[in-house]
């Protein structure tokens, strides 16, 4: 088989008592500063790029022995399918490793068939232009975490492999830092004798509620995700509340942090809860809110919000390459920041 021309080519000793396949001795023994993930190492394996002694290796099961030298060749990185797209971001930081943005409501992260075009994927590859060094293969910016199409905020992105296989590694131990900002139908308050009735409902010094459960993609719907307690995903938020506005509260101000970062969480679980969030169409935000607790006008913006109030409000990681402890933060967008300043005038 041809190759493309090398931009590198690794040999790897492979160490005493190795796995007796190919692609887990690869992954046991290859430097971890060639920063090659498993599944970067398989479409080596499988492209022809992995040879022993002359003799190409195209299986993952291949045999291997202690001893076995192990040539690895890392071709220059590919022009990437998804087209540049001249599209204005907000780059919060910046460098030859990673980029971290503020990304608006309404825009998806990364191209699928139903948006192949306008997303923050297509206008990261017009911005970094030739800086991308290649992730994966290709020179394509490296997505390491998503937020949904109308929650706004941040989100740090891979310039680099070195980059893309540091920042996944942590998003894997949950040692990111991630609290988002979100408006919620009533008030969390642990005094509320019927959340303390909630399954998977606890709560924790500061007037914190923890939510813990299992989540899974919906048994009807395929596009939620559903509470549920076996066969899913482990996922635990946690929320403060910051500020109430009504009397009696009819919404409330909260600071959530993610344990685990499962899809929809912080909407399904506050869902959970009984306190959906402001605008969430999907999991029930659309709540009737009394005109006579709130100001005139405040009611009925919050009732005709156009989205899930929810915004990536801090993001804590080390660098992957530096190992600089970094931490960002963004204000409100102008829609919540907006809706709030109305809550917040007085009940006449």
């Amino acid at each position: 088989m041809s190759s493309i021309s090398p931009s590198s080519a690794l040999v790897v000793e492979i160490g005493e008592n190795p796995p007796e396949r190919l692609d887990k001795a690869l992954a046991r023994f290859v430097p971890e500063e060639a920063n090659l993930s498993r599944s970067r190492l398989a479409k080596l394996i499988a492209d022809g790029q992995v040879s022993r002694d002359g003799k190409v290796l195209d299986s993952p099961k291949a045999r291997v022995e202690a001893g076995d030298l192990i040539q690895v060749i890392v071709p220059e990185a590919e022009e990437t399918h998804m087209r540049p797209e001249a599209i204005a971001l907000e780059v919060v930081w910046e460098d030859t490793d990673l980029i971290v943005v503020n990304k608006p409501a309404g825009m998806v992260v990364h191209p699928a068939p139903g948006t192949p075009s306008g997303t923050l994927v297509n206008a990261l590859l017009a911005h970094c232009g030739d800086d991308l060094s290649g992730v994966g293969g290709e020179k394509r910016p490296g997505i390491v975490h998503r937020i949904d199409k109308d929650t706004s905020g941040l989100l740090v992105v891979a310039k680099s492999d070195a980059a893309h296989h540091g920042l996944a590694a942590q998003f894997e131990k949950h040692t990111v830092e991630r609290h988002y900002m979100a408006l919620v139908h009533g008030v969390p308050d642990m005094a509320d004798p019927r959340l303390k009735g909630v399954k998977g409902v606890s709560f924790e010094q500061g007037g914190i509620v923890k939510i813990q459960t299992q989540l899974a993609r919906h048994k009807t719907d395929r596009q939620k995700q559903a509470v549920v307690w076996s066969g899913g995903r482990h996922a635990v938020t946690r929320a403060r509340p910051v500020e109430t506005f009504g009397s009696p509260g009819m919404i409330t101000l909260v600071d959530c942090w993610l344990e685990t970062g499962r899809t929809h969480q912080i909407r399904v679980h506050m869902a959970h809860a009984g306190h959906g969030l402001v605008g969430d169409q999907t999991y029930g935000g659309r709540r009737r809110v009394s005109e006579k607790a709130l100001a005139p006008g405040a009611a009925e913006a919050a009732m005709a919000f156009p989205r899930q109030a929810l915004h990536a409000a801090t993001l804590g990681f080390t660098h992957p390459v530096s190992g600089e402890p970094l931490r960002f933060e963004a204000r409100l967008p102008g829609d919540m920041a907006g809706l709030i300043e109305l809550l917040r005038e007085p009940v006449q």
